[in-house]
């Protein structure tokens, strides 16, 4: 008896709509808050360096969460 192992899991096309729905929310909430962020550096220039290192340290954390979601996943 053999299976195929290539083909597409049902419950992964099943929820295809809301996870692209989620994608493009989670999309849309990030380009508000860069947009927020630019606004607050042209406004206040003296935010800029601590919105510049607020930027790096999440930067740092989500390709740290993207390593682990790889990571858990397998």
């Amino acid at each position: 008896m053999t299976t195929d192992t290539d083909g597409p899991r049902p419950q992964d096309s099943e929820h295809l709509d809301l996870r692209l729905m989620l994608l493009l929310l989670a999309l849309e909430v990030g380009l508000l808050i860069t947009g927020a962020a630019v606004y607050l550096a042209r406004v206040h220039p003296a935010l800029a360096q601590p919105l510049g290192v607020g930027a790096a340290v999440l930067s740092a954390l989500a390709a740290v969460s993207g390593v682990l979601a790889r990571v858990l996943r397998r």
